[in-house]
């Protein structure tokens, strides 16, 4: 039975048991959420038992799955430390640190990066590679990238986290005569715009509408960067909401956004393998990173 077993779905499996749902699962591996069911399915049908009761509470392993899931844990440890290992033999001299990053990162923070990359005990030459997200977690998944810096907005299983950075969230609007502050309570009456849903920003903005249990009333268009939001805005399209950091011009008009008089963040998290050859160099950077955001 083993050799036939699919390691998709001992993956898929593992990361429902990590993250309590199927569709937090699915969003992590980056395929649908039937995708994901269908894989776990088959490996159920493979192993001869259901692992995963649902019902409103949320996702539960059963009475089978809590004995083997922690075996399929297990599993995927040993799968990622086999190529971790061969990464290792085979590219002994590989004195390069290859770093995805999503466009919603701050410049201040890929300086730091590169300033803390030369303190560490062996020399490394700094590789920056900017994608969406869902390639930059592919990319980390199969070992084309060492260690990733997204907006932390989604769950992935089994990789390491640090939180490395958080930034001011601001707002524009086309009504912004000044820098007073806004509330999110307030700012909830307006219409957003939003860019596609690649670089983490719209996720955010539709989870912290989500987690103020605040309708999110969308334009029915789509803005393709950063310097559109503000171009659209100007011209009294509809609001939106930004990193600070992405203002074209910090005299950009712009109002903070504070939620109860507290200034709303996005956070920044360094997600890494931690089985991968330079996992300790990886813990190193995202820890110096850390301590100094």
């Amino acid at each position: 039975m083993a050799d036939r077993l699919n390691t998709e779905g001992l993956r898929y499996a593992q990361a429902v048991a990590e993250t309590k749902s199927f569709s937090a699962a699915a969003r992590a591996y980056g395929v649908t959420q039937p995708a994901l069911s269908n894989g776990i399915a088959k490996l159920e049908e493979r192993l001869g038992g259901k692992l995963f009761d649902r019902s409103p509470r949320g996702v539960t392993p059963t009475a089978f799955g809590a004995r083997v899931l922690p075996l399929v844990g297990q599993a995927v440890s040993a799968l990622d430390a086999v190529v971790a290992e061969a990464k290792r033999l085979t590219e002994p001299d590989d004195q390069k640190l290859r770093l995805g990053l999503s466009p919603l990162i701050s410049q201040a923070l890929v300086a730091r990066v590169f300033s803390m990359v030369r303190d560490l005990p062996t020399p490394r030459d700094l590789v920056l590679r900017e994608a969406n997200m869902q390639d930059l977690r592919e990319d980390l998944a199969g070992g084309r990238l060492d260690i990733i810096l997204i907006p932390a907005v989604t769950a992935m299983p089994r990789f390491e986290h640090r939180v490395v950075d958080v930034e001011p969230i601001v707002a524009l609007t086309p009504d912004t005569t000044d820098d007073t502050p806004l509330e999110l309570e307030d700012a909830g009456e307006a219409q957003f715009i939003l860019v596609p849903d690649t670089c983490g920003l719209t996720t955010f903005t539709t989870q912290l509408f989500r987690a103020h249990e605040m309708p999110l009333n969308v334009y029915p268009g789509e803005a393709l960067g950063y310097q559109v939001l503000e171009e659209w805005s100007k011209l009294g399209l509809g609001s939106a909401l930004v990193p600070r950091s992405k203002l074209t011009s910090p005299d950009s008009a712009h109002r903070p956004l504070v939620d109860q008089g507290r200034e709303v963040q996005i956070s920044f998290e360094a997600v890494w393998n931690p089985n991968a050859p330079l996992s300790a160099d990886l813990l190193r950077l995202a820890d110096a990173l850390a301590a100094t955001r």
